[in-house]
């Protein structure tokens, strides 16, 4: 049946927990595009037929027409699945780049393919050089704070670091009392956590 395998993988992808990716389905990707080039050679085969026979492709109603038209409709069906699957999965790693930074957990880049890992490098990248051009960071409250610093307690030692106003020892355990913009790139990484009053 024709496009079976498309809905798969559009399904698939639907079928995720939001935000949340499954490993890039290589095989079933592939499977895709080896039945799109199956329905291209099936237009072209059915054209040059009707070529052949010397009749009008324009105006020409037969079973060779219809069957170039099942064929690029099912051509234009699998590729548009194709493109909703990439384009679902490059959303989510968009919103990756802006929650977890620029360095991604390697449990998440294992599900990526070697295209996505490259997209989210040039994706972080130009974020990068937008931010450096504004002499802004984006990336750091997304909700607006209501006190510009927080408690925090580390969960893995950082060592010393330098921090916009001051050098801190960050280890494990420790409580420290920073700016937001400061914790908030080691809080996205999971390497410490806000207390909350």
């Amino acid at each position: 049946m024709y496009g079976r395998k498309a809905c798969q993988l559009v399904k698939e992808f639907a079928t995720s927990e939001k935000e949340q990716l499954k490993p890039f389905n290589d095989d079933l990707f592939d499977q895709v595009i080896k039945e799109c080039d199956s329905h291209n050679l099936g237009i072209q085969s059915s054209v040059r037929k009707m070529q052949d026979e010397g009749l009008d492709t324009q105006t020409t109603r037969n079973a060779d027409f219809n069957g170039a038209v099942i064929h690029h409709l099912s051509l234009v069906r699998n590729k548009r699945c194709l493109m909703a699957y990439i384009y679902n999965r490059a959303e989510v790693i968009r919103s990756l780049r802006w929650k977890l930074g620029r360095v991604l957990p390697e449990e998440i880049v294992k599900r990526l393919s070697n295209s996505e890992k490259e997209y989210f490098k040039a994706y972080s990248g130009a974020l990068d050089h937008y931010m450096n051009d504004i002499n802004l960071d984006l990336t750091v409250d997304m909700v607006p704070p209501k006190d510009p610093y927080i408690q925090v307690r580390v969960l893995d030692d950082i060592g010393e670091v330098l921090l916009t106003d001051r050098s801190a020892n960050l280890a494990r355990y420790s409580m420290h009392f920073l700016k937001r913009t400061d914790a908030e790139p080691y809080i996205s990484q999971g390497l410490m956590r806000e207390l909350l009053n």
